[in-house]
């Protein structure tokens, strides 16, 4: 590869354009506040054709400081159109702090050529525009990248092999699976499937269009996701999605359609610092910690930041926080400016204190695993002796004793409060209606004495018995205050098969957390058959549940010798 000299003296001259940006997102930009002060004004070059991988051309919008010198560029890739919010959160901003940015509608979407794919082209068309970017007389030869969720995959696929110029990545609730993104163990993750949707298939066109099928996603989600069968379901709001189609049936990860997908392997050898942003109930915050522990593996400056926010409040409530967290970074890769580094590589929000704390690393070293066990009548609490080295049950015949059980019905499913989801009903909520159903179990423990920390991942381990052989089990850690509103804090989703009467072990991943719960509160685990329409219900027979039309309700018996795994800080 030739690379074009960045020597300022040879770069040919160039007069910007004299275009203001839009009117409507300057008048958002000035909404703002608690924002650095700008340091420049800006403009504006809308709707360069930037040849992609395949010569389609994939429109752009140039912003850059309207003052002599040499800056920085930022590269930003979209599929959800470049106008409100990304013109004034992304291209004017980072514009005023001193960056040229580049804001480029992805192939097929934003009006750019070519047809959209979900993971086929990015890592083509990035490089592409790079090399678009080598040509440009304002290109100083140093690159960084920067955006949320979709906007983060794009940064992966760039960092599979990344050009020489690329000096820094900022990934804001971002994500590099696809796969995890819709399934959980095999279980559909259909809320996240069906706003992905609808975001990816008519955001792009505007704010009209957006709003209008957000309108009528609202009124027929109900028969959407109570469909039978599922399959197809979604085009009397969405209209004919063929990528849509394809993910929801296809539930196997190792299924050839996903080939190609993750992009994982891309932080295993990154060698470009990076930051990643992401809060405790984003539907993403699983992959943006395993994105921090494959860059610390191989040796990469990251530094990561999770706050209080869901997929959407990051953006929006945590907006100061994450442009501040991100700005740092930008400036102290691509600008020499480290002062505004904070000194400590990890920070995270610890709820129900609601304090930051910095830390050395994700997960902390300090955190001592404790198992915590259900019993008899609702009551929960931490087991006295310690867990085999094996993690295995003690073997005193407690593990086959049946302690409580439900019926899980799919034609009236469990419902979903709360979470880590992409929707506005994501984040803590209280849960004591749902816990008032009789398809939920709970556990409870006594008031707390003195606070609990938990800083790390949660996870169970169920004994569980089923009478048709098909179940999920959704189990949620929860914070029970003096006033027994239930608060939720971290949750996961498992599916399992079992034969006979004979209990099946399963382990669920419950996320991870940093949370505080108070004296005088009490920890609760509840436990359930699926969270609809989070995920997609178990049909009970064993068939796809997108191509279920009989259902069978399952008793789901929850055995002795299931275990909450905590990671507390020692007091």
């Amino acid at each position: 590869m030739t690379l074009r000299s960045h020597d300022p003296a040879a770069r040919p001259a160039w007069t910007p354009p004299g275009r203001k940006p839009p009117l409507s997102s300057r008048m958002m930009r000035a909404t703002w506040r608690g924002l650095p002060d700008k340091r420049h004004d800006i403009g504006w070059e809308p709707g360069l054709a930037v040849p992609g991988a395949d010569g389609s051309p994939l429109v752009t919008d140039h912003y850059f400081p309207r003052t002599t010198g040499d800056f920085p560029t930022l590269l930003v890739r979209s599929p959800y159109g470049r106008g409100l919010p990304w013109s004034p959160m992304y291209g004017m901003l980072f514009a005023e702090q001193g960056f040229h940015v580049v804001l480029q509608s992805c192939r097929g979407t934003g009006g750019s050529g070519g047809e959209f794919h979900l993971w086929r082209n990015e890592a083509a068309d990035g490089r592409a525009t790079v090399s678009w970017l080598r040509e440009q007389p304002w290109f100083n030869g140093t690159l960084g990248t920067v955006g949320p969720s979709y906007l983060g995959y794009v940064q992966w696929a760039l960092a599979l092999d990344p050009p020489p110029e690329l000096k820094a990545m900022v990934v804001q609730v971002g994500l590099h699976d696809p796969y995890a993104l819709f399934y959980a163990d095999g279980a559909l993750r259909l809320e996240n499937a069906l706003l992905v949707g609808l975001g990816m298939t008519y955001q792009h066109r505007g704010i009209a269009p957006f709003a209008r099928a957000t309108l009528r996603m609202q009124r027929r989600l109900r028969d959407i996701v109570t469909a039978r069968p599922l399959r197809g379901a979604y085009a009397s709001a969405l209209g004919d999605v063929p990528w849509l189609e394809d993910v929801m049936t296809h539930p196997d990860a190792g299924d050839r359609y996903w080939h190609g997908a993750s992009l994982a392997r891309a932080a295993e050898r990154l060698s470009v610092p990076t930051s990643l942003v992401s809060g405790w109930h984003d539907a993403l915050v699983d992959q943006t910690f395993e994105q921090y522990a494959r860059l610390r593996q191989a040796g990469c400056d990251t530094a990561l930041l999770v706050g209080p926010w869901t997929h959407t409040s990051a953006l929006q409530q945590g907006w100061p926080e994450v442009f501040a967290e991100s700005l740092a970074w930008l400036r102290a890769h691509l600008c020499t400016e480290p002062s505004g580094l904070r000194p400590t590589r990890v920070r995270v929000h610890v709820g129900g204190e609601d304090a930051w704390r910095d830390l050395d690393d994700w997960p902390s070293l300090s955190p001592v695993t404790t198992e915590w066990v259900p019993a008899a009548g609702g009551q929960f609490g931490r087991r006295a002796d310690a867990a085999p080295a094996d993690g295995k049950a003690p073997a005193d015949g407690a593990g086959s004793a049946p302690l409580a059980s439900l019926l899980y019905d799919p034609a009236d499913p469990t419902p979903s409060i709360g979470g880590p989801l992409l929707s506005r009903t994501a984040g803590p909520r209280d849960n004591s209606a749902l816990e008032g159903r009789e398809d939920v179990l709970t556990f409870t423990g006594p008031p707390l004495a003195e606070p609990v920390d938990i800083l790390g991942p949660v996870s169970a381990r169920l004994s569980v018995s089923t009478d048709t052989g098909y179940a999920d089990v959704f189990t949620r850690l929860c914070d029970v205050d003096a006033q027994g509103r239930s608060t939720n804090v971290c949750d996961g989703l498992a599916r399992l098969e079992t034969v006979g009467q004979a209990p099946s072990e399963v382990t669920v991943r419950m996320s991870s957390t940093a949370y505080r719960f108070p004296a005088g509160h009490r920890m609760r685990w509840q436990i359930s058959g699926g969270a609809h329409p989070r995920y997609a219900r178990n049909p009970g027979t064993g068939k796809s549940a997108v191509d279920a039309v009989d259902f069978t309700p399952t008793r789901i018996t929850l055995h002795t010798g299931s275990v909450l795994t905590l990671p507390l800080l020692p007091t």
